[in-house]
Parts: C-alpha cells; sequence; structure tokens
C-alpha cells in the first residue's frame, strides 16, 4: 500500500538535534506525531534518560522536544509498505532534510532503525553531509533489544543535548 508522510516535522529554529525515523506507524499516522504506538519504548527512554516524569500526552512530547532542542522527522515522504513494517518498504521517496536543517543549529543526525539509516546514507547523506549515527529501532517488533541496551545506546542524545 503507498504510504503518504501525513504531518510534518516537529522542529524549532534553535534545534540542535534531528532525529529521523523511517516513516511513520500506523498507529502514529493516525495519532498524529512520532513513536506514537503503546508498544513503542521511544518516549519511555527519553523521559527516563532526561528524567522527565510525564510524556504521555503529544503537547508534554512537543515541550520536552523544544526545551531540550531536539527535532523530529523521518527519511521518508512517502513508499510502499506493508503496514508498519521497514523491510517491506518499497519505491521510497525522501524527505529533504537539508532544506528542514537550513537555518537551525542541528549539527548531530541520529537515525532510529537499520531501514532509516540505509536510506539516510543512500539518498540523504550527500546532501545533508552530516553523518548519521545509528541506533537501534525502539519499536516493540525489535524484540532483540532489551530495554535496558536501548537505554545505554540512547544516552548519547542525552550527551549530545547542551543545557
Amino acid at each position: 500500500m503507498k504510504v503518504e508522510h501525513e504531518f510534518g516535522p516537529y522542529i524549532n529554529k534553535d534545534s540542535e538535534v534531528l532525529i529521523l525515523g523511517s516513516i511513520p506507524s500506523l498507529k502514529s499516522r493516525e495519532l498524529g506525531f512520532y513513536y506514537m504506538h503503546p508498544q513503542n519504548r521511544f518516549w519511555k527512554i527519553m523521559g527516563d534518560l532526561f528524567n522527565e516524569k510525564s510524556l504521555s500526552t503529544i503537547l508534554e512530547k512537543k515541550k520536552f522536544l523544544k526545551k531540550n532542542k531536539i527535532a523530529l522527522w523521518d527519511v521518508l515522504e512517502s513508499c510502499e509498505i506493508n503496514g508498519s513494517s521497514d523491510s517491506s518498504i518499497k519505491c521510497p521517496k525522501v524527505n529533504d532534510i537539508k532544506g528542514l536543517i537550513n537555518g537551525t543549529n542541528v549539527k548531530i543526525v541520529f537515525v532510529t532503525g537499520k531501514k532509516a539509516f540505509d536510506l539516510y546514507n543512500k539518498f540523504c547523506y550527500k546532501d545533508v553531509l552530516i553523518k548519521a549515527i545509528y541506533l537501534p529501532s525502539t519499536s516493540g517488533a525489535n524484540c532483540r533489544v532489551s530495554y535496558d541496551d536501548l537505554k545505554e545506546k540512547y544516552e548519547i542524545i542525552r550527551k549530545s543535548v547542551k543545557k
């Protein structure tokens, strides 16, 4: 099924860190924001790393991102995909990452998941010229990586954010 990215990036002019996924999951598209599937561990990890008590509403998540100068978007604008399975992605059309970060302070790009990392390197790096740092997917489907291992790997984001 052909999928279009249904909501825009979350970014501010003072953003310093950009985190990219591949394309929003079915649940994220339904709810209109990033990492919204209840089994996705992204927001729990971010809350734990930054000592945030509550990141349950979209408003709380946006306030957290703004405070920590973190931007979120996806590598893909559209693709053919079965459900939310990155491994099924075909006919990818990439977002304008370079255009997004022009005029911001973004100097670090993290990419969540192998497919997003591969797509960024193949289609975006040549324009953006910021090497992406790979992070494992926080999707509940990525059960090979434990919560503690994810948290340890995602610690690099907290260390990259200037307070």
